[in-house]
């Protein structure tokens, strides 16, 4: 950077005499972009600083409409305690209000004359960077603008400026923690002790007495470190207490509500013991420009959504993957003995969804249009996903998004050898579980269908579907379409149904509707008290796999029809649902049909459906069971090494389960 680069624009070096509070506004935010530069380096700020301070200390004219303007401003437009205590922090008092928030500063552009702080600070420093540089201003560089401040005559100190912003920033810190631990929400779900504690109704009281010593002995007197040590140590007793709610809520499920409230008490805590630190710094001036750093960050993590969303919702992930990952250990086979278990009830699954394929088929032939034909079918695969899990068989492609989070909770434990190979472990069984399941599915399906087209060449005379339509089915899922990427869409669907499954099982916990349906009046009257007990305790075993059926039905039925109303095409391409169709085309144009080279290519496109299904669900069903747990990347090199070495050593291990005597692999 040159020298002429450094000298500050005459119109910068001072704001107007006559500026008003939006016209300051106006010139600071002017002055901060010409003092950033275009690449906001560190070195390059302060020499800009140096040079705009060099030549305010020569220009009196100058100086003096600084401190004039700087005196006006803070006496009638700036509160320093309420940007130093709330900046950053979340404006509304709950999640959806808080994001519609954020959403709206995103979106509308800032008035300069805005009465709020928050508002016009943030647009002031509107780069991330600006808090590099800030904590990086040389205490003597303060000074200097401290004494450029101050109006002839004047020699302001800390004790005069600085402290008392600090304390009443502290004050609006403490008031909102108080307020927090006295909210039903929160204070119902404490433990009892937390409860019979008193650390909230104190905490305004020993803020009192650190105002008090301050008053009468001074900062650095021992009344007033001891003073400031118990408003501490108050802070800390309010946040253990408030993480006491925790525990109800890994018991009776997750509110993000009652979570974004515990996140805010937090940071409340976090913010009121930084406010004490800058308050009992020895180097005020370094302790000022490290707040106002703090501050720049937290205005602009503030504006974040992305952020919002993922604190308030770890948890509730957490849950979800957890209640799956309890789901998912019933779907993951580990000896020979379970892995006939599991080929025999995707048998019984695939033999049913050939019958989902008949009816599918059939209501097809209604001419229903799009909603009413989706909603029908949705239906439908919801009607026939709820038979199979009530009879204890299985859909194959529903199991990846409940056997991943069972897989992810393993590696939280990768601290040896052994742990790594028992996760590999792990893997090959889960994926000789899915080649079971598929297998199983595919098996029962292919004749399931050829019987019942027979059965009903027999009853009417006629296939299932007519060569038309066959033919129609044969092209839509050609190896060279799009049928790759819709069963890649599909596999979504497979996840989102997990999810919604966890979700609607934590709310269900949440609220209680197991004891609420056990009492509730017109059950008691219909069922009987025992009998409207043993259902609402039925509901509270089967609730999250009710959902999970019946919202994967639902997605499968009314996505297409939905996302058609878009302009968008897609299609369902469900492993066991496509070779069911294409049966069922097969079945219809006779057995030479087979030789045909479409038949071919969709058989192809079908073999590779499963995988994709599979792959798409599973992947995003890890990726949210690692994200809920916390777990970073360290051991993946070691994961991705045994599996290679286990693929290259064994690789039928992942095919077919080892005798039940076979010594365990290396």
């Amino acid at each position: 950077m040159t020298p002429h680069d450094a000298h500050p624009p005459a119109p910068l070096l001072a704001p107007p005499h006559d500026a008003s509070v939006a016209g300051l506004r106006l010139w600071l935010r002017d002055w901060v972009r010409w003092l950033r530069g275009p690449r906001a380096e560190v070195r390059a700020v302060l020499a800009r600083l140096d040079a705009w301070l060099h030549a305010l200390e020569a220009d009196a004219s100058a100086r003096a409409r600084l401190a004039r303007a700087w005196h006006a401003w803070t006496a009638h437009g700036l509160d320093w305690a309420s940007l130093l205590a709330d900046e950053g922090m979340a404006r509304r008092p709950a999640f959806w209000a808080e994001f519609g928030h954020r959403l709206r500063r995103r979106l509308l552009p800032v008035s300069p004359e805005t009465s709020d702080a928050s508002e016009w600070f943030g647009w002031v420093f509107d780069d991330p960077l600006d808090a590099r540089w800030l904590a990086a201003v040389p205490a003597r560089q303060v000074q200097r603008l401290a004494r450029l401040l101050a109006l002839e005559g004047e020699a302001p100190t800390a004790a005069t400026v600085w402290w008392p912003a600090l304390l009443d920033a502290v004050g609006i810190c403490v008031a909102q923690v108080v307020v927090a631990g006295f909210e039903p929400e929160l204070r119902q779900r404490m433990s009892p002790a937390a409860q019979r504690s008193r650390v909230f109704h104190e905490l305004g009281r020993r803020l009192d007495a650190l105002r008090d010593a301050l008053a009468t002995h001074g900062w650095h007197a021992p009344p007033t470190q001891a003073a400031l040590q118990a408003l501490r140590d108050g802070l800390d007793e309010c946040r253990r207490a408030a993480y006491t709610v925790y525990a109800h809520l890994d018991e009776h499920g997750i509110s993000t509500a009652v979570v974004f409230r515990l996140r805010q008490l937090r940071e409340r805590v976090l913010r009121a013991k930084r406010l004490l630190d800058a308050l009992g710094s020895p180097n005020t001036e370094r302790a000022a420009l490290h707040v106002l750093a703090r501050l720049v960050r937290a205005s602009h993590e503030a504006r974040r959504i992305g952020p919002l969303v993922a604190r308030t919702s770890q948890l509730l992930a957490q849950r979800v993957t957890e209640r799956n990952a309890e789901t998912g250990e019933h779907y993951i086979s580990r000896n020979r003995a379970e892995y006939g278990v599991m080929l025999r009830r995707a048998l019984g699954g695939g033999a049913v969804l050939g019958l989902t394929t008949w009816s599918k088929l059939a209501l097809t032939s209604l001419g229903l249009t799009a909603f009413w034909g989706g909603l029908a079918a949705g239906l439908n695969y919801a009607a026939w996903f709820v038979l199979i899990m009530l009879l204890h068989w299985t859909v194959a492609t529903k199991q990846p998004a409940m056997t991943a989070p069972a897989l992810a909770a393993r590696l939280k434990h990768l601290h040896s050898r052994e742990a790594v190979l028992r996760f590999v472990d792990e893997v090959a069984h889960l994926l000789r579980s899915q080649v079971a399941a598929i297998a199983g599915n595919l098996l029962a399906v292919i004749p399931a269908v050829w019987l019942l087209d027979a059965g009903w060449r027999l009853w009417r005379g006629t296939s299932l579907i007519d060569a038309a339509k066959a033919e129609h089915l044969l092209a839509a899922h050609q190896l060279w379409g799009p049928t790759l990427l819709l069963a890649a869409g599909t596999g979504v669907l497979l996840f989102a149904s997990s999810l919604i499954a966890g979700w609607v099982e934590n709310a269900f916990v949440l609220y209680r509707l197991d004891s609420a349906l056990a009492h509730h009046p017109t059950w008691q009257r219909w069922l009987g008290p025992e009998r409207a007990r043993r259902w609402a305790a039925w509901l509270r075993t089967h609730v999250s796999g009710l959902a999970a059926n019946i919202s994967l039905g639902l997605l499968l039925g009314l996505v297409p029809a939905l996302l058609g109303f878009f302009g968008i095409p897609f299609d369902v391409r469900h492993v066991t649902l496509v070779t069911g169709q294409l049966t069922a085309a097969v079945a219809a144009l006779g057995p030479e049909a087979l030789l045909r080279g479409d038949v071919a290519s969709a058989l192809v496109a079908t073999l590779l459906v499963g995988p994709i299904n599979l792959a798409v669900s599973f992947y995003l069903a890890f990726r949210l069971a690692l994200k809920a747990q916390g777990i970073n990347a360290v051991n993946r090199q070691r994961i991705q090494q045994a599996l290679a070495h286990r693929w290259r050593k064994a690789p039928g291990s992942f095919l077919w389960p080892p005798p039940d005597d076979a010594p365990p692999r290396s």
